[in-house]
């Protein structure tokens, strides 16, 4: 299981207002004192943002630029590769830029007409329930900053690329989003700790590490695949484990490597009938039975 803490650098407001957002030693930003500034000034605009009110519209630097369009089409050319086609149909009809950073109301307006789904910031980590809940009003907190330009195809936690390369064009499917409603659907209905953690460990193994069989090969729907330019060379290299809900919820895994195991579904309609319809029933007492339950050994291998 993993804390989903570890994925964003804390973000703290101080006595006197002011915004700080607390890189690691290991980010490749730490040392660079305007990158530090930026990050934090972003922060403070997605801090201020109120339900209703305007997105916040981010004046991008020509670095931030340049990382986007780097990062937008190398990852383009591996979709190609390794995506579902259920991506890349959802990529076609959202047509995201590659030459610029999109605003996040600019995602939200190309998203609504396909799925219903809109975009508001978020400054780092979002609570789970919150974050997942909102899943149920078709809403998706998303970072607006760039991960630092040293790395342009690395970055150590989501950022504006993970955000909206990776699900964004997730989110553009119907059949994908249905399955984030019901999500959010059930978090309503969860009231555990517990059972709130499995659900995003099923989540995380799925439509963040998910990959299904496509006319014989593997392919990635995953909006943690989708985003990074190295996990997506190698996830074929994984052990493929059937869908197994019980498993993804209870996996022991470590977020910072590449993942070793995952799951692999044999068709869209596969998921959307496990991970789905567990998602559409998911109650505490559903999950406590799931977790108490031996491994059903029923399943196609993959």
């Amino acid at each position: 299981m993993f804390s989903e803490a570890q994925l964003y650098s804390p973000v703290t407001t101080g006595t006197d207002g002011d915004v700080t957002v607390h890189l690691s030693e290991e980010h490749p930003g730490v040392h660079d004192s305007g990158y530090r500034e930026r990050r934090n000034a972003i922060a403070a605009r997605a801090l201020a943002y109120r339900p209703g009110e305007a997105t916040p519209r981010i004046e991008y630097t020509e670095d931030e630029q340049r990382v986007w369009r780097i990062a937008a089409a190398e990852l383009s050319r591996k979709h190609e590769r390794y995506a579902s086609a259920e991506v890349l149909a959802g990529a076609r009809r959202l047509g995201l830029a590659h030459d610029h950073i999109p605003q996040l109301d600019e995602v939200s307006a190309q998203l609504v007409p396909l799925s219903g789904f809109r975009y508001v910031p978020a400054a780092g980590l979002v609570p789970l329930r919150e974050f997942f809940g909102s899943f149920a009003d078709r809403i998706f907190h998303s970072t607006q900053y760039i991960r630092h330009h040293s790395a342009p195809l690395y970055t150590p936690e989501p950022d504006a690329i993970h955000e909206i390369i990776g699900h964004a064009n997730q989110l553009a499917s119907p059949r994908f989003a249905a399955i984030y409603a019901e999500v959010g659907a059930a978090v309503a209905r969860l009231e555990t700790d517990a059972a709130l953690k499995f659900l995003a460990d099923v989540f995380w193994f799925s439509m963040e590490f998910g990959v299904v069989r496509e006319r014989g090969e593997i392919r990635c729907y995953g909006a943690g695949l989708l985003s990074s330019y190295g996990e997506i060379e190698e996830f074929r290299g994984a052990r493929l484990r059937p869908l197994d809900v019980r498993e993804m919820g209870t996996a022991v895994y470590d977020i910072t490597h590449y993942q070793p195991v995952l799951y692999c579904a044999a068709s869209i309609s596969e998921i959307e009938e496990v991970v789905g319809g567990f998602f559409a029933t998911a109650t505490d007492d559903v999950v406590a039975a799931t977790t108490a339950s031996p491994t059903p050994g029923s399943r196609r291998p993959a």
